[in-house]
Formats: structure tokens, sequence, C-alpha cells
């Protein structure tokens, strides 16, 4: 195993996000990034958002703009359990 397997983040006065670890951004856009971590999926809210940085190769991230929440989910990469309609009547 490598010795790049985990993934940090930095946040420089809530407008700064640095993240390693990445393995692919799945969306971005001026509210959203929703990014591939080693650790599972991160997923960044706030607004006016831009790379700065993107370098998959090395797993580096950097963004700017007003972040408002992160948020990691530990189900990337995993299968979902039931179908749509059998989440949407829980």
């Amino acid at each position: 195993m490598d010795e790049n397997t985990g993934s940090n983040i930095i946040i420089e006065d809530r407008v700064k996000l640095t993240a390693t670890g990445v393995i692919d951004v799945d969306s971005f856009d001026n509210e959203n990034v929703i990014l591939a971590t080693q650790l599972g999926t991160l997923i960044v809210k706030g607004a006016n958002f831009r790379i700065n940085k993107l370098n998959v190769d090395v797993g580096e991230l950097i963004i700017e703009g007003e972040i408002d929440s992160i948020l990691y989910s530990d189900g990337y990469g995993k299968k979902s359990k039931g179908s749509l309609l059998s989440k949407m009547f829980r």
C-alpha cells in the first residue's frame, strides 16, 4: 500500500479549502463541490466556488469561495440498498 492512503483538509478563513487524497471531482458548480477521496465522498457547500488547483495524479485540490459546510459520506463506492421507490417511502 502506498503512503498516500489518507485525506487531509485545510480550511483557511472559510474562503480557501485545500484537500489531499482526492481521487476525482464528481461534480462541481458555483455552490457545490463533490469529491471522491480516499476516505469517501466529500461534499463542500457554499457559494462562488472556483477551482484554483486540481492535480489528481498527486491527489490535491484547492478551491476558493464562501465555504458554508463540508460533509464526508462513507458510502463512496458502495452499492445502494433498495430501489429508489423504497427509499422515497421509508
